[in-house]
This record gives structure tokens, sequence and C-alpha cells, in this order.
């Protein structure tokens, strides 16, 4: 599967299945989004579909950008350097990569469950059409680890062109 920034200059090929698909409804990728114009859910929560990074064949470096909240944050969020649409999300020494379920265009894999619906002002208001974990419950981290020991416990590392401010 290809997937392409609306500009259609930057693409990602997946191959395989997903590892999970999640709805985070954490702060830290709720404030992203707001600094990205990423979309967020009708209860604020981010889209995500969770691949190996050994499934992911990513653009030239130069083709992507990296995002952090703050200089130390244990995570970054790449962008494209063509329109700036974000990609995915990338825990620091992650074996995985969370990109963007809006890349699919609407037709991303539906949602498992919601994670970190603890961060949310009202998660009382949450629909229970999935499972709503107040953080990572055990089924996510066992898929992730899953993935992890099938990639031979290694954790690829991503270089990009640069960071990126907004």
């Amino acid at each position: 599967m290809i997937l392409t920034c609306p500009c259609g200059q930057t693409s990602l090929t997946l191959t395989g299945p997903p590892i999970i698909a999640v709805d985070c409804c954490c702060t830290s990728c709720r404030a992203a989004a707001q600094r990205l114009n990423a979309p967020l859910g009708p209860h604020g929560e981010t889209a995500f579909v969770l691949y190996r990074k050994d499934r992911v064949t990513l653009p030239p470096p130069d083709r992507m950008a990296s995002f952090r909240l703050t200089p130390n944050a244990t995570t970054r969020r790449i962008v494209t350097t063509c329109c700036h649409t974000p990609l995915f999300l990338e825990f620091r020494g992650g074996h995985w990569l969370s990109l963007y379920a809006a890349l699919w265009r609407g037709a991303a894999p539906p949602p498992q469950m919601r994670t970190m619906v603890a961060d949310l002002p009202n998660p009382a208001a949450l629909p229970h059409d999935i499972p709503n974990a107040r953080t990572q419950n055990t089924r996510f981290m066992l898929a992730l680890l899953r993935a992890w020991v099938a990639m031979g416990l290694r954790s690829p590392k991503i270089q990009t062109a640069g960071e990126f401010d907004v």
C-alpha cells in the first residue's frame, strides 16, 4: 500500500498488516495536532495506525522534518518538507511508527481501542464502541511486544532533513 501527502510529492510504502489501530487521547498528541493542523476526532483523539518500522519504506531524509513539542521530548512527529503534512509519530528507541490515519484519506483501518483517555477533560463522555483504556493497556503493550520480537528486537533509526518548528 502506498500513502501520499496531499501534494503528492512524498509517499510511504507499507507492507504487511499493521500492529494495531488506535485513537490516542493523550495531552501531547492533542497539542501536537493543534500545532501541526492535524485532524482530531470528535472527542479530541488523534487516530493512528501503528506499523513495524521494517514494514514502512520511507521517503528520502530530505523529504521529512522532525517536530518536537519541547526540545527534550522523547517523541517526535515527522512531517513532510513539501507541504508539512504530519506523517507519523516516533518514540525514541521505538521499533514502530504511529502513522497518522488521515494519510489513508478516509480508508484507514478502524481503531481497535482508545488509549490515554485519562488525559481527556471528561473521559466518561466517550462512547463505548471500542475499549477506552486509561493509559496503554495490556493488549496494546502485548501487540507492541509481539511486533518487536518479530523484528528480532531491533529498533531501526530514522534520519530526517532537520527540524520543523511551528
